[in-house]
């Protein structure tokens, strides 16, 4: 069960602290083999990090071994709540400006962490360590912004890099919140309506599918993450807002059997249905790297096979 960054112990955090700065290493270093043949100079500068974060872990380790002993529990960025989840392998085929963006990414969101450590330390020595290394997140995302921008050839916002930490920390669980109450309310709703062919009957199974949905995903959401690394906000208000993203959701294409005429209600509701799935694929297109086409393919064809089942189910 993964733990909250409060409830780690100095030692803990220390610990943490030598993990991702060894994680941050290896990424860089598998970023520079991929691009060294097509872009050298770019694969030099990111042999040059990544000996830095070497550098940062090394400090670490003998901090840790001056205080604490040899012995380093292991403790990592997926034992502890409020961390960007990472795939185990970064992309293939990524540019040079893509790669840039997205160890910004990684070096804004470590400089977050030593930040919060730094203020949770009462240790004079651990905190102007954890001080010191912010500072030195905060330089590298700077020089991997100004690459992305070079690439680019356009000016980037020094905010650039906390608006995108910001969409994969509080947007993109929201919108998760969204899809998911579009998409599985649609089988039960549908079911309800042929079963019965009553638009009051599908309406009311609809909304309760709505209703249990948004409860359910605003727990997980309240639960997942208590705010202290990604200053997200409160558990509570978050938990509140996903859920009130979820309900409504579920709740669009089940308002059409509000219309008594059952047949005008079903044609109604597969009209708001298909809006609804074209939304969520320029939503994963927009706000989740989703290429738009693949984006459509899976979203229409995942949510024409809730209805199919839907209709089946209500047909048995």
């Amino acid at each position: 069960m993964k733990r909250s960054f409060a409830s780690l112990s100095p030692q803990e955090v220390l610990a943490l602290a030598i993990s991702l700065e060894e994680e941050d290493a290896r990424i860089i270093q598998e970023f520079a083999r991929r691009v060294r043949k097509t872009h050298p100079e770019f694969a030099a500068q990111l042999d040059q990090q990544r000996a830095e974060e070497e550098n940062h872990r090394a400090r670490l380790v003998e901090l840790y071994r001056k205080k604490y002993g040899d012995e380093i529990p292991l403790i990592t960025r997926k034992d502890v709540i409020g961390f960007v989840d990472r795939p185990t392998l970064p992309p293939d085929e990524l540019s040079p400006e893509e790669i840039a963006e997205k160890i910004a990414l990684m070096e804004l969101e470590t400089q977050r962490f030593y930040e919060k450590a730094a203020e949770r330390t009462s240790d004079a020595e651990l905190r102007d360590l954890f001080a010191f290394l912010a500072e030195a997140e905060r330089q590298h995302e700077a020089k991997a912004v100004g690459v992305a921008a070079a690439a680019k050839r356009t000016e980037i916002s020094p905010r650039y890099t906390e608006h995108q930490l910001f969409v994969l920390q509080v947007i993109q669980p929201g919108l998760v919140g969204l899809m998911d109450g579009s998409v599985s309310t649609l089988a039960p709703l549908f079911a309800s309506a042929i079963a019965t062919q009553r638009s009051w009957d599908a309406f009311v199974v609809g909304t309760a599918a709505s209703v249990g949905a948004a409860i359910s995903m605003g727990f997980a959401e309240g639960l997942s993450d208590d705010g202290a690394l990604t200053g997200r906000g409160r558990p509570l208000l978050r938990g509140f807002v996903t859920g009130l993203m979820t309900f409504v959701g579920g709740i669009g294409h089940a308002l059409p059997f509000l219309i008594p005429n059952y047949m005008w209600a079903m044609i109604v509701a597969l009209i708001v249905v298909g809006l609804e799935l074209v939304a969520i694929a320029y939503i994963r297109y927009r706000y989740m790297q989703t290429p738009f086409m693949r984006s459509i393919v899976q979203v229409v064809f995942g949510g024409i096979l809730v209805v199919i089942a839907g209709v089946l189910i209500g047909e048995a």
